[in-house]
């Protein structure tokens, strides 16, 4: 491996770690691959195949969203009050270092179904029900990015050592 490679490594290792926090790090590692592939230390398969792997994992995550909202009781408006409530969670709790932004993420997206539900109608047993299946989906989810990144980075360190 050259500085290069070790420089845009150490990048793809910052952007994973971003990742609980809520930030965009797999596409971070997909830009840092496909840097890669113009200086010609990636090749242009393994970025599609990149890709496709991050692709999959915003898909799952919306898919394991939309199943848990339904399945505790939230409706298709509770699903995007979650997904409001995690993105102001995250810029709310950016300020404290290491745990804020992703604290933050949690608590935004329980607290933006909780009230998306108590918009609805639903009382404090429901928006509880749907603010809780929200944190949970919002865990799952994050476990499913981190896999994918995981996946990537090998992707990547399998690149840079052929080369």
């Amino acid at each position: 491996m050259n500085l290069i490679e070790i420089v845009m490594l150490v990048a793809m290792a910052v952007a994973l770690v971003i990742i609980p926090r809520g930030w965009p790090g797999l596409w971070m590692m997909l830009g840092i691959m496909a840097i890669g592939a113009v200086l010609g230390h990636v090749g242009w398969g393994l970025l599609l195949l990149a890709a496709l792997v991050a692709g999959a994992a915003e898909l799952v995550e919306v898919l394991i969203v939309r199943q848990l909202s339904a399945r505790y009781g939230g409706s298709t408006r509770t699903f995007w009050g979650a997904i409001a409530g995690g993105a102001v969670g995250i810029l709310l709790g950016f300020p404290a270092p290491v745990v804020g932004p992703a604290t933050g993420a949690f608590l935004g997206t329980f607290i933006g179904a909780a009230i998306t539900t108590i918009q609805e109608g639903g009382g404090p047993t429901a928006a509880a029900r749907t603010g809780w299946g929200a944190v949970v989906a919002r865990a799952l989810s994050t476990g499913v990015k981190i896999a994918a990144a995981f996946v990537i980075l090998a992707l990547a360190v399998t690149a840079w050592i052929a080369t």
